[in-house]
């Protein structure tokens, strides 16, 4: 430390500051050193060595010896806390993102806690936040890179992989960097680390954006068993694609929303802990202050009406997303189910700090807004939600029957208190309109008119789809459906137009029209 500040002309000894703290940060990235008293000492001693100097008394070394020991003395406590909940990998990891965030302007130290939260998450199985550790590193380098001219791309490579790539940007370049050998060699190893870590969470759209960075270093260096082996990779990547896009079998995350309420501590007092099992508002002072509370709500990605034709696929709708959404029916009586005419629901939408998937598993939330949607807007919204099931099951590469007679079957039977035909008879009928408001009214027409539509093509492909064995419970479906269609006419008094019932010059293709009148 002296002979660097010497060599600084007393100014500073940063380079081995840094040097002495990524080493520290090394060993104990792991909860190595933690609890160890002579390690203490050993700081002591040398905050005593530096104060007794006298030759160095009149400079700033005294300050800067306390400050990196000072600095040292909060990684040790931190990682002390890690040992403390070593076998609850969630706060353990939340810890270890605690340094790594705290370490932002110095890459190799970032480095190091990234890595380390990667090791964690194998450990755990958690394979897309270790992919995203893997992502978040190679761009730290590729940034550093950037900045000293030896890479063409920094964190603007790496958007289209994950929005939170912009932490990166907080890197500072000082004269203790010159200690840092990232070089494209470096970088090039990291990016094969997320190409491999990137398969094995399933994530395989990610990874042509990984090999447009790689592509050209392999080029230029004539790297041709790489690129090949590379291009083979992206092969089977896009067939992987194709493969879960038909089969739907792909578990890209699944959110919950967990809050904690009351001044109980949870740790080892599991008895004092109850669980509140609706997701209904809470109170916090209607609480008994003796008990810890905590209410674990399922939520799914929510998108505006403006977003939701961008986002086609799977993948699409599970991946860089953070705003969350969930419902919760109830009626102004206060009881939670009622008849359509009077079930209300109250639609909650989150905001979370960061996107999904991310460096850790839990992330913050950080703004919420509600809506209340009355008895009429919740029929417009389920029977919007029907429509786009269907619609959605019928443009599949591979319709599945199965799953397609299901909801088939849901939406055209005739039930007398459930179904789309009770939305029908509640908010269609001519002298519902003033009660409701006759927009909203012409607004459910309009999605009815699209929901027959839907049931139609579904009819259609079912029809071409079955076997001789089901023809019969097909025939079922289209009379349901007729009836459906003819009911749903004598609300509105308009004519419905059925070619299907007409003899048909092309039975391989049947087509029912509805036409509604505006309201």
């Amino acid at each position: 430390m002296r002979n660097n500040f010497e060599f600084t002309k007393r100014k500073t000894f940063l380079r081995t500051h840094l040097q002495i703290i990524i080493a520290v940060s090394q060993l104990i990235s792991d909860v190595a050193l933690t609890g160890s008293s002579r390690f203490q000492e050993s700081l002591s001693i040398i905050n005593n060595f530096a104060n007794s100097d006298k030759t160095m008394k009149s400079t700033g070394f005294p300050s800067e010896v306390k400050g990196l020991t000072k600095r040292i003395r909060t990684v040790l406590m931190a990682t002390a806390q890690m040992r403390e909940h070593e076998r609850d990998p969630e706060m353990l990891l939340d810890l270890q993102y605690s340094l790594a965030r705290s370490y932002a302007s110095t890459p190799e130290l970032r480095r190091t806690w990234l890595d380390s939260m990667a090791r964690a998450h194998l450990k755990n199985g958690d394979l897309s936040e270790a992919a995203m550790c893997h992502v978040h590193v190679a761009a730290l380098i590729a940034e550093y890179l950037h900045r000293k001219k030896l890479f063409p791309s920094g964190l603007s490579a790496f958007k289209k992989v994950t929005v939170n790539i912009d932490e990166e940007a907080a890197m500072k370049e000082d004269v203790g960097m010159q200690d840092v050998y990232y070089t494209e060699e470096v970088l090039v190893e990291h990016l094969e680390v997320c190409v491999d870590a990137l398969w094995k969470a399933e994530r395989y759209e990610l990874i042509t954006h990984i090999a447009k960075l790689l592509v050209p270093v392999y080029e230029r260096r004539h790297e041709y068993e790489k690129l090949s082996r590379l291009y083979e990779t992206l092969h089977r990547a896009y067939n992987k694609i194709m493969e879960v896009i038909q089969s739907g079998r792909r578990m890209l995350g699944t959110f919950f929303r967990v809050a904690f309420y009351g001044q109980g501590k949870f740790g080892n007092f599991l008895k004092i802990v109850k669980i509140i099992q609706d997701s209904n508002k809470v109170n916090p002072k209607e609480l008994d202050s003796r008990f810890a509370y905590i209410q674990v709500t399922f939520v799914k990605p929510f998108f505006e009406e403006k977003e939701e034709p961008e986002k086609k696929t799977d993948f699409e709708k599970n991946h860089n997303i953070k705003h969350f959404v969930f419902e919760t029916p109830y009626t102004l009586s206060g009881k939670k189910h009622g008849g359509v005419e009077e079930q209300c629901k109250r639609r909650t939408v989150l905001l979370t700090s960061s996107s999904f998937p991310y460096v850790k598993k839990r992330v913050e939330v950080v703004g919420e807004k509600q809506a209340e949607l009355k008895p009429v807007d919740v029929a417009i919204d389920e029977m919007k939600a029907r429509t786009a099931e269907l619609t959605k099951l019928c443009s599949s590469l591979e319709v599945d029957m199965i799953q397609l007679q299901l909801k088939l079957q849901g939406c055209v039977s005739v039930q007398v208190n459930a179904g789309p035909m009770a939305y029908a008879r509640a908010f269609l009928d001519d002298n519902k309109t003033n009660q409701f408001g006759s927009k909203k009214v012409k607004e459910l027409r309009d999605v009815f008119r699209r929901f027959v539509e839907a049931c139609s093509i579904a009819l259609d492909i079912n029809e071409r789809l079955i076997k001789e064995d089901q023809f019969e419970y097909h025939e079922g479906l289209k009379s349901n459906f007729k009836e459906m269609v003819k009911e749903l006419s004598d609300i509105i008094h308009e004519q419905v137009n059925l070619p299907a019932c007409l003899p048909n010059p092309n039975p391989e293709r049947m087509t029912f029209t509805l036409t509604l009148p505006p309201a």
